[in-house]
């Protein structure tokens, strides 16, 4: 408990910042001299409390409890650091995800970065459905010219993503890069991330109400939010029995089970 108070206070005191790397068990057992074992059970106490996570092969790192969309980047961009790179993504327009790619796709460009494989998958709403929101304020009905302008939105960031990923693989740049578009009925309240399956983001869409003009004519409109929603931050640790282990795992369940069943294949 000692050594677990000592790396909590030095957590909490910004002396290891989110996302530091700790040093390895052997380090700290010599640092505060006692046996490994007593500093896997300190470490133990600390990934109980949330304040770190361990990643396979890589070590113990402070954790990033929560992040606004910027913080997304350094992560998308250390998973294509990576020979095999997935990303799945389940929200409103893809606006973020299409931000977020365009530097690692330069670097693979460029020849920086050189991954084997590239899968991207997004599932977003059906457009051509009425949606229960975004509505009129007026009586929470569903906007056709609204969702004729957020579809022209989704087109945009989702396509590109699609054309940019594939284009790696058509120019002999990496062995295969695939990016799919499937659409569901349902309106999404929320946005997942999923990185090479060991880490995710997720934040909530709140509902606020905006006054737009559409084909020439002022409307109020109950509008989801996502640009500066806040994310939390999960990943997978050596201990499948943890939360974020956990998380990921039923994360990746819910994906799938939305992908394989009610989702269908978006037409340009």
């Amino acid at each position: 408990m000692q050594v677990a108070n000592a790396l909590k206070a030095a957590i909490l005191t910004k002396v290891f910042k989110p996302g530091d790397r700790l040093p390895s068990r052997a380090e700290l057992a010599k640092q505060y001299d006692v046996a490994p074992m007593t500093v896997q059970s300190a470490l133990r106490e600390l990934r109980d409390d949330g304040l770190i996570v361990s990643r396979q092969g890589s070590g113990v790192y402070v954790r990033e409890r929560t992040e606004r969309p910027v913080g997304l980047r350094p992560h998308i961009e250390r998973a294509f650091e990576t020979d095999h790179v997935t990303i799945d993504f389940a929200g409103f327009s893809g606006e973020t995800l299409h931000g977020v790619l365009q530097e690692p796709l330069d670097k693979i460009r460029i020849g920086r970065l050189t991954p084997q494989t590239i899968r991207v998958r997004m599932l977003v709403p059906d457009p051509t459905v009425p949606w229960s929101v975004p509505c009129t304020v007026e009586d929470k009905a569903d906007s056709p010219a609204f969702r004729d302008r957020m579809a022209e939105i989704m087109r945009r960031h989702t396509l590109a993503i699609i054309d940019n990923v594939t284009e790696l693989a058509d120019l002999g740049l990496i062995k295969e890069a695939t990016a799919e578009i499937r659409v569901h009925a349902a309106t999404p309240l929320f946005k997942l991330y999923l990185i090479n399956n060991e880490e995710a983001f997720f934040g909530f869409y709140p509902v606020r109400e905006h006054v737009l003009t559409l084909d020439g004519q002022t409307q109020p409109i109950y509008d989801l939010v996502g640009k500066d929603t806040i994310l939390f931050h999960h990943s997978t640790t050596d201990d499948n029995t943890s939360t974020g282990s956990q998380y990921i795992e039923q994360a990746r369940t819910w994906f799938d089970s939305i992908w394989d069943t009610i989702a269908t294949e978006h037409k340009r």
